[in-house]
């Protein structure tokens, strides 16, 4: 499984209050929520997003609360994969259970620029800059979280595994 995606960097220590502002947890439209991701960070995130961007992370990506709402936001507002040198446990697992994919590639993310076309495969964990026509290594993702996200998250799956038995 592949994504490919404009880059967008980021910093280190972006917690789930930047990612989305907690007035914002009362909004039960996931397409409301992604009008509002990381606003206070970069007010055109949401613009930008909606052409299908990679997010371009430090350290310690998503700490901060465990809600899920900061995932659903990046989701619903056109982020396709993160990258991160690391990734605070809970988002990463929240990350993976609503479908969005998630790796670490530390070389990744010092060498790729803003506004590079980025092209990730999950599988093998191989991230290319095809603008710098350069490949990264990144943590791959096991099958059976391969699985979780090519269906949707961890409730398709297993609404998907229940109806086929």
């Amino acid at each position: 499984m592949q994504v490919t995606g404009i880059a967008v960097r980021l910093g280190d220590d972006v917690d789930t209050d930047v990612i989305l502002p907690g007035k914002y947890l009362t909004l039960t439209d996931y397409h409301e929520l992604a009008k509002h991701t990381l606003e206070g960070l970069d007010p055109s995130f949401s613009e930008k997003a909606r052409q299908g961007v990679i997010v371009i992370a430090g350290e310690n990506f998503g700490c901060g609360s465990s809600r899920e709402h900061a995932p659903i936001a990046l989701k619903y507002a056109g982020v396709r994969c993160v990258l991160a040198k690391s990734f605070a446990r809970i988002f990463y697992r929240n990350a993976i259970n609503i479908g969005l994919p998630v790796l670490e590639a530390p070389n990744a993310c010092t060498q790729i620029r803003e506004g590079d076309i980025v092209t990730v495969d999950l599988k093998k964990g191989i991230v290319t800059d095809e603008s710098l026509n350069q490949r990264f290594t990144a943590d791959a993702l096991p099958d059976f979280l391969l699985e979780l996200i090519t269906d949707g998250g961890l409730v398709p799956h297993l609404r998907k595994t229940k109806a086929a038995k």
